[in-house]
Formats: C-alpha cells, structure tokens, sequence
C-alpha cells in the first residue's frame, strides 16, 4: 500500500509540460503577418507601375525636351500646352495621334473579334473526348507559350516579300497572285499586324473559354440531345449564357492588351512604322523618342490612358446592368 502510494505521489506531482507558443499565440504577429506579406508585391506595383505613372503625369505638364534630358527638374512649366498640342487636329501632330487612334481601334476591334471567335470554335471543337486531345490542347497552346519576341521575329521573316514563306506559298504554290505582295510596308501592313497579334492572342481566349466550359454540367447538354437540340443550338441556348461572366471579362481583357500593344509593331515594323500599321502606342513611341519631345508624348499617354478608363467603366457599368437585369 504504501508503496503503490509513494509511486503514485510523483507522477500526481508532476507538473504539466509546457505548450510551445505558435504563431497562433501571437496576436501582433498575426495581425501583421497579411501586410508583411503583401509588402513586397504593393513595393513592387509601386515602382513598376505607380511611380512612373505619376511621373508620365507630371512630365506631360512640362517643356521636357533634348535640351532638358540632363536636368528634368530645370524643364519649364508648360500648362496645358502639351495637351493643347496634342488634341489640335488642325496641326501635324495632333492629325497624326488622330489617325493613329483610328488605326488602332480598327485593329483592336478585328484583333480581338478574330481572337474570340477562333478560341471559342477551337475550346467547343475539344470539348468532346477523343483521342489525341490532350495533344491537340498542347498545340494549340504553343502560340501562347512562346515568348513574344521569338514569334512576331518569326513572324517578320515569314512575312518578307522575296524570301518569306508566306508569299512563297502564296504566289509559288497557290499561285494565287502574280506578284509578290508587300507585307511590311504599305497597305497590307495592317492585316500583318492582325494576323500576327491574332495568332499570340487567340490561344488565351481559347484557355479562358476551355476553362469555362469545363463548369458547365455535361447533364445539361445530354438532356438538350434528347430533347431535339443540335449542336448549333446547344451552343446558342447552353454554352453562350452560361459563359456569359467568362466572356464578359475576356473581352475585355483582350481589347485592353491589344489597344495597348507595342510588341508586336515594334518588333514586326522596327522604328519605322508605316502608316497602315501605326497603332497608337508606337506613335507615342516615336513621337517621344524620335523627336525628343518627351511632354508632347507623356500628354499622349495620359490621353490614352483617360480613354483606356473611361471605355473601361463604360464597359463595366453597361454590362453590370445588363447582368442585373438578366
């Protein structure tokens, strides 16, 4: 009995082992924890993309020219003269931004008209299972997942008038035309520019829209079979409405990366753009650092991107109310 006792005594007065404290012990390191986190991505923003707007803004209210370039903060004042310039259709300048704009809404409009369609026919053609899908997927991938600069190069060689591949198909093979075509330069610069942007940007439609067509439930379609439904109905009743916030977002997206393209003329054209194919970011482009007129071209930029803003709101309000009253 006693024994047992004297056993028992020190396991009774043992003394519980202490908690280690974690994180969820911390309530100032939990609380700080989701800004310590950010930091580094807001730090980032700001320098990449917040600063150098501010400081786009602020030099499209000053006389920053060549002879400036050495001392920014010694540029004079220049008001609203900048803006003034820009926006006077009468004069050289602002006749030029304008018909810039008219070529890259244009552009945007076909570029992003072409990509939808080619995405959307491309993720409803793969729906099915079949054999080698997964492969095909890939493929059409690759576009995508080239860097943009080793595509629109390639571009550039396949579209020359002599040796590209595109006017030896065209004229050698096909025989469609006699002579061979300028694709660089000229009229046709535009179609150049479509096809290629068309080419880099149809597969992101084709993700987007595979992505959303996998929600829909296969149930739905089986039902709409054996209802009478055809494949083009199917499409019209089933697929569009349900995919209906994917591609409100698509678009949209889609038309902010192709009116602010630069990529791809730059890398197709070189400096010198022809007028075909002179979209508006190129223009401001050359019209800061060809001319060195560094304000005039800042005031573009802010212009383009008030414009960008306002379609952009107008694009949200106008289909918000429409999705409300769906």
């Amino acid at each position: 009995m006693s024994v047992a006792t004297s056993e028992a005594r020190p396991a009774a007065e043992a003394k519980p082992a202490k908690k280690k404290r974690g994180p969820e012990h911390r309530p100032g390191l939990n609380r700080w924890l989701p800004y310590l986190l950010l930091a580094p991505a807001v730090l980032a923003e700001l320098l990449i993309h917040i600063v150098p707007m501010f400081v786009g803004i602020w030099m499209s209210f000053v006389k920053l020219t060549k002879f400036y370039i050495a001392n920014w903060s010694a540029a004079p004042s220049a008001g609203l003269n900048n803006y003034k310039v820009a926006l006077d259709f009468n004069n050289a300048v602002g006749e030029g931004l304008l018909k810039s704009f008219g070529v890259t809404v244009a552009f945007s409009l076909i570029t992003v008209g072409l990509s939808w369609v080619f995405g959307m026919a491309a993720a409803v053609a793969l729906q099915p299972q079949f054999r080698g899908r997964s492969l095909v997927r890939t493929l059409f991938l690759v576009p995508y997942a080239l860097p943009a600069y080793a595509g629109i190069l390639t571009w550039n060689f396949m579209l020359q008038r002599d040796t590209g591949v595109v006017n030896h198909v065209l004229v050698d093979n096909l025989h469609l035309t006699s002579d061979r075509p300028f694709w660089l330069i000229g009229s046709n610069a535009l179609v150049s520019l479509i096809t290629v942007a068309t080419w880099k940007l149809w597969t992101f439609a084709f993700l987007t829209l595979m992505a959303g067509l996998q929600s829909i439930p296969r149930d739905v379609y089986e039902a709409a079979a054996v209802d009478g439904a055809g494949n083009l109905r199917q499409w019209r009743n089933i697929t569009l409405p349900s995919l209906r916030p994917v591609n409100l977002v698509l678009v949209l997206v889609l038309f902010l990366w192709t009116f602010s393209d630069f990529n791809t003329p730059y890398v197709l054209f070189g400096t010198a753009q022809p007028p075909a194919g002179d979209l508006i970011t190129f223009h401001i482009y050359n019209a800061s650092f060809l001319t060195w007129n560094f304000g005039t071209g800042a005031a573009m930029s802010v212009l383009l991107l008030i414009f960008l803003m306002i379609v952009t709101g107008a694009y949200l309000l106008i289909t918000g109310r429409r999705s409300r009253r769906g």
